[in-house]
């Protein structure tokens, strides 16, 4: 656990205390509004979006370290577990690089290398891969492990095995996947074709080549829908020649009888194992960071329409309702201006709720709110029926939908006001845009492009 701190707070630029508090909290079962509005002397005033950041990475992290713990039990009950290995494996920080390491010592299924192995070719299999100067001709040596009891008919079909086998230990190597994924992100290509000859709102993506650096989220998304509507073919390109000088410049030692066979091992090991693996991975990768993107774009959009004047021009009384401290009040005005501000203690006796009532009615908060009301709200069947006047009929209805708002995180609260330390909540806000359908026809960052988990994911109106 404490390097797990010490991870969050290097990456956060955070004190490790306020993140270890953090942590107690999110353990606890707070939720991030809560931590945010009412924690601050345990996080040093953490916004929400650093919170949240936070704790993703802490899911991440622990997800981490459960599948470490898996992964050491399971290669430590092959009796395969070594020092050095144990070390790599606890010095990994993501779940791409620990896979790599347990690959080898991953149960497999059925394979061709798992055949040629029990056919017996394996000791010709590390004969040959250990390249020494002495090594013998590969046609020669293979021809030693020639028997048709075991389906090995002829030296080739021998070499054929051991090619196998060999093309399967270079593919669980995890420090060339990992040089060859690094290359892949740097010069890769992401292109599609179309799949059909009709016209479609795909037809930008008809034929689209682009550097898997340069991607932008709603290509991506736009691209993953239209080849799972069968309406484009998509692949990833990276150069061939290149890449096989990284394969053999890790496992091919020059000068050896058997240099020319194990070539044509790693090429096959890249052909069939490497490439088809590492583009199934970007592919994922590209697709949970354009969700991310999306996520983020969303949050960019609704901030306006959340944040914008329900009732433009009207002065505006705001309720931050509270028993310990007390009630804030505020009063601003059609532009934000803050106009008076004021604290009433309703709950603490008799007097007190006097005291509110004279003040929330009386001036200058009164006779503003007074104003405010009179011009927003419309007498009922033309006369008032003075159940708006009352003390705490407002303030309840506001009192409800600023918990409301606090409890879903979205921040709803007037900067100006806010730095006079009294939000002034805002009525009406309007949430009924949140759950808008996407435009029909879109090729964008539309919701069903995205996962569930995206999608069900909190989004604050601070995110921006």
């Amino acid at each position: 656990m404490d390097s797990m701190i010490e991870v969050l707070a290097e990456e956060l630029g955070q004190k490790a205390e306020y993140v270890e508090n953090v942590v107690r909290l999110l353990d606890e079962g707070n939720t991030i509004p809560f931590i945010a509005r009412y924690r601050k002397e345990l996080h040093g005033a953490m916004d929400d979006t650093v919170l949240r950041t936070l704790e993703t990475r802490l899911q991440y992290l622990r997800s981490l370290q459960e599948r470490r713990e898996t992964v050491l039990a399971a290669i430590s009950e092959q009796g395969k577990l070594t020092d050095e290995l144990a070390a790599s494996i606890a010095a990994v920080r993501t779940l791409a690089e620990l896979e790599d390491l347990y690959r080898p010592y991953k149960p497999k299924r059925r394979t061709r290398a798992t055949m040629a192995k029990e056919k017996g070719l394996e000791p010709l299999a590390e004969i040959l891969f250990a390249q020494k100067r002495d090594c013998p001709d590969p046609i020669t040596e293979a021809a030693n492990y020639v028997d048709p009891e075991k389906g090995v008919e002829t030296a080739e079909d021998a070499l054929a095995g051991a090619s196998d086998i060999i093309a399967e230990q270079i593919s669980d190597d995890a420090s060339l996947r990992k040089s060859l994924r690094a290359l892949l992100q740097r010069e890769g290509r992401l292109v599609s074709k179309a799949a059909t000859e009709e016209d479609s709102v795909y037809r930008l993506y008809y034929d689209f080549t682009q550097s898997v650096s340069r991607l932008q989220g709603h290509q991506i998304l736009a691209i993953n829908r239209g080849e799972k509507e069968k309406m484009l073919k998509v692949s990833v390109v990276l150069d061939r020649d290149r890449a096989l000088q990284t394969v053999f410049r890790a496992v091919v030692m020059p000068g050896t009888r058997a240099m020319a066979f194990i070539k044509a091992a790693a090429e096959d090991a890249y052909d069939r194992l490497i490439f088809p693996s590492l583009e199934r991975e970007l592919r994922s990768d590209l697709t949970d960071t354009a969700c991310e993107g999306a996520i983020g774009q969303f949050a960019l959009n609704l901030r306006p329409l959340l944040m914008q004047p329900p009732v433009k021009g009207k002065v505006t009384m705001g309720l931050d309702p509270g028993y310990r401290m007390g009630c804030k009040v505020a009063v601003v005005d059609g532009t934000g201006k803050v106009l008076d501000t004021a604290v009433v203690y309703p709950t603490y006796g008799e007097k007190q709720k006097r005291e509110a009532i004279a003040k929330l009615h009386g001036p200058p908060l009164g006779c503003r709110a007074y104003r405010h009301r009179q011009r927003y709200r419309q007498p009922r069947n033309g006369t008032d029926d003075g159940r708006a006047d009352r003390r705490g009929s407002r303030k309840g209805q506001v009192a409800e939908l600023h918990d409301r708002l606090r409890g879903r995180g979205l921040g709803l609260f007037r900067e100006p006001a806010r730095r006079r330390g009294v939000p002034a909540v805002r009525c009406q806000p309007p949430l009924g845009r949140l759950d808008c359908p996407p435009p029909a026809g879109s090729a964008g960052r539309a919701r069903q492009d995205r996962a569930e988990g995206h999608r069900r994911r909190p989004v604050s109106a601070r995110h921006a």
